[in-house]
């Protein structure tokens, strides 16, 4: 199974207000910058869009060495949120309905065909790659 690694960050001026996202796929020392916005969106979406639109660059199945600085993404699969909302029928601890199921359910299915093993990575600090995908989400959302 081939080995790629992805960077990914959201980014939303206002919350909700316009939001864009961006990510960074390397794979055997190429990289590839991809990047969105959406007019009316939040930051956690735009968090879970730049891994999904990442995970769907990828032609077969990858191991993928998954970086966010969002712990909303990282824990829902490392912590096993998004088990236990799929268990319960979407419905959070606090008996509310998930925020964003669609986006999840979207994520999930691709975390079945990829290998993604999520890495929690500090934002706005000295990481290259976290560096670029925060500067490709700010510039597209004044796209």
């Amino acid at each position: 199974m081939e080995k790629i690694t992805i960077y990914t960050d959201g980014a939303c001026s206002g919350n909700p207000g316009p939001g864009g996202w961006g990510s960074v796929l390397i794979y055997n020392e190429k990289e590839k910058q991809i990047s969105g916005a959406s007019t009316i969106t939040t930051n956690n979406i735009m968090e879970i869009t730049a891994v999904i639109e990442a995970l769907k660059q990828l032609k077969y199945p990858c191991e993928v060495d998954l970086y966010s600085d969002s712990a909303y993404v990282v824990n829902a699969f490392d912590k096993g949120w998004i088990y236990n909302w799929m268990k319960k029928n979407w419905i959070t601890a606090n008996k509310e309905p998930v925020k964003n199921r669609e986006l999840w359910e979207e994520l999930y299915n691709l975390t079945k065909i990829h290998k993604v093993n999520f890495i929690k990575v500090k934002g706005h600090s000295d990481n290259k790659y976290n560096n670029i995908c925060d500067e490709l989400a700010r510039n597209a959302i004044g796209k």
